[in-house]
């Protein structure tokens, strides 16, 4: 048996939860899946939070595993971003540390924006098979947003341990909730 440390249906704000019950199960195609990120980035926004939102599919299925909303303001945490929660939910609805089992699916993580540093990082040892992401890590600079060091060939990177990577699909959207959350005067934290 294995300790729960946290219960991740908590971890998401009310908005959230009722959102990802409601999604739960549901079949997206490839660019549905980065349209429910920005849709999540967008409505925690209006709900208060960050700008970022990611969500974790089965690859062939492409059925809705977990939802991530940036909270890190609402929890006073600083690697709550929206990739981190999740992969975390991913993980715990699934009962598995990583999402890299050869008797299961291949997983996909579909989020707003390009991972920052520590983001980069828990994606290689999440398990996920594919990353998908709309804005840039420029757009998130242009933002305010410290994306931290991450290696400039972050791309070729995460390909040499058989991570599949898409970048800039839907940026134009997914670059108009930073922008619209920096007119709004959002918090932008650890900015340097």
């Amino acid at each position: 048996m294995h300790e729960q440390l946290f219960d991740p249906a908590t971890i998401l704000p009310g908005w959230a939860r009722k959102f990802a019950e409601e999604k739960s199960g549901t079949v997206f195609s490839g660019e549905e899946r980065m349209k429910l990120a920005i849709e999540l980035s967008r409505l925690n926004i209006r709900h208060g939070g960050g700008p970022f939102g990611a969500a974790v599919f089965r690859r062939e299925s492409g059925k809705l595993v977990s939802i991530g909303v940036n909270i890190v303001v609402r929890s006073n945490c600083s690697h709550a971003h929206a990739e981190m929660v999740a992969i975390a939910i991913a993980q715990h609805a699934l009962a598995t540390y990583t999402l890299n089992r050869e008797e299961g699916p291949g997983y996909e993580l579909a989020t707003s924006c390009e991972p920052c540093a520590m983001c980069f990082g828990a994606i290689i040892w999440s398990g996920v098979k594919m990353v998908v992401c709309g804005a840039s890590t420029a757009d998130a600079a242009k933002a305010g947003f410290d994306e931290g060091p991450k290696p400039d060939q972050w791309v070729r990177e995460l390909e040499k341990r058989g991570i599949e990577v898409e970048t800039g699909l839907m940026r134009d959207e997914a670059r108009s909730v930073l922008e619209e959350y920096t007119r709004l005067g959002g918090i932008v934290y650890n900015a340097r």
